[in-house]
């Protein structure tokens, strides 16, 4: 998938998923207000090069800024300049075809929940004692629909329970008329997106303003 395609659909995703502000285009792609203390706003490049993200990191200043490149580690840490990091915490731009399919079976006493409001669907396991144990959501813009927040509480891994949250955030995608899934996964996450046919595009790397 095009590095640029698959960045102007998450992006987009993206926002809508977090409920902030839509993303602006820029010259070099993409401006999203986030509004956080820590996370002021970030910048999207989906064709990044030292040029680009060196004046980026010149011109902007403010702590909580962020930059996510579509670009390995190493080459972030060159193109940086001083008072911005790169965390130790590779990122994945990943893809699949989606479809409706039933989601495989809970174990004995989990229960999922699931809703649908301002263009995001939410999916939520709870553990036998009425505890969140795994959630994610699923913000469908058109033909692409991204998945975001895809996590397994402690104490509720290895179940089988983010394989029942991602066919859910699937199938419910694909009904709202979505033919393609994006995310942005860790190192944790890409070992489950793959065994369920997501396919890399590339890294994403993040950077940030202290």
């Amino acid at each position: 998938m095009d590095a640029s395609v698959i960045t102007s659909a998450w992006v987009r995703g993206w926002a809508v998923s977090r409920g902030t502000p839509a993303p602006v285009e820029q010259p070099w792609g993409y401006r999203i207000d986030v509004g956080l203390p820590h996370h002021v706003f970030r910048h999207v490049l989906p064709r990044p090069d030292e040029a680009s993200v060196r004046a980026l990191c010149e011109d902007v200043t403010e702590p909580g800024a962020w930059l996510k490149v579509l670009a390995e580690p190493q080459d972030a840490v060159r193109w940086i300049t001083p008072g911005w990091t790169v965390p130790d915490d590779p990122g994945f731009m990943m893809f699949t075809a989606l479809r409706a399919a039933p989601a495989p079976a809970l174990p004995e006493g989990y229960a999922m929940e699931s809703a649908t409001g301002d263009g995001v669907h939410h999916v939520r396991v709870v553990a036998p004692d009425g505890a969140p144990a795994a959630r994610g959501r699923a913000a469908a813009t058109g033909a692409t629909a991204v998945m975001d927040g895809i996590e397994t509480y402690d104490g509720h891994r290895r179940r089988g329970l983010g394989r029942v949250v991602m066919r859910a955030l699937e199938t419910a995608a694909a009904e709202a008329g979505a033919t393609t899934g994006v995310l942005a996964a860790t190192v944790q996450g890409r070992a489950l997106y793959r065994t369920l046919g997501w396919r890399e595009q590339g890294p994403l790397t993040g950077i940030v303003r202290g």
